[in-house]
């Protein structure tokens, strides 16, 4: 790489850095060129960009960003995926990792928040925002149902009762 090819890796790391909410560190090494692929398109479908790193210059890019304290992870073959959904991130590669034991996450950052390997792995088990929401819908459908079903059956039992009980009339 010359000077301005530098400058430019540089500044466009530095941009992604700044611009991401979710940003996941993984060691590559071992991984063949048709399984980077593979994950590069599954984690493109979702909007996540995934690009393997030059580290030396991308710890130069991230002194001047908020992920400063990401910069010990680089070491050895290195890549980042950049997204807005953290969960949706680590899902993916926790998913391809495990089917691929070549890829290995070491780390992350999720709304400004350091996350170690534990961390990664506890978010990829999170439900996403549209799981959360139909789990509420749910639960609160579950009730009112139930509330419904409750009312229905005391209707019925008390319309049900027995003529004898039903037309008790004091005797004279």
């Amino acid at each position: 790489m010359n000077k301005e090819q530098k400058k430019n890796y540089i500044t466009e790391m530095t941009t992604q850095f700044e611009n991401s909410k979710a940003i996941m560190v993984t060691h590559y090494q071992g991984l063949t060129m048709a399984q980077l692929d593979e994950l590069r398109s599954k984690m493109r479908e979702k909007g996540i960009i995934f690009k393997i790193t030059k580290n030396r210059i991308t710890k130069l890019a991230l002194e001047k960003t908020k992920c400063k304290d990401l910069s010990n992870l680089f070491t050895g073959p290195t890549a980042v995926a950049f997204g807005e959904d953290a969960i949706m991130s680590a899902r993916i590669l926790s998913k391809f990792a495990k089917d691929n034991v070549n890829l290995k996450l070491i780390g992350g950052m999720m709304n400004n928040e350091v996350l170690d390997q534990a961390g990664v792995m506890n978010v990829a088990n999170l439900p996403t925002l549209d799981e959360a929401r139909a789990n509420i819908v749910g639960i609160l459908n579950a009730s009112a149902s139930k509330l419904i079903s409750i009312l229905l059956a005391r209707s019925e039992k008390m319309s049900s009762l027995p003529p004898e009980i039903s037309e008790t009339k004091p005797k004279e």
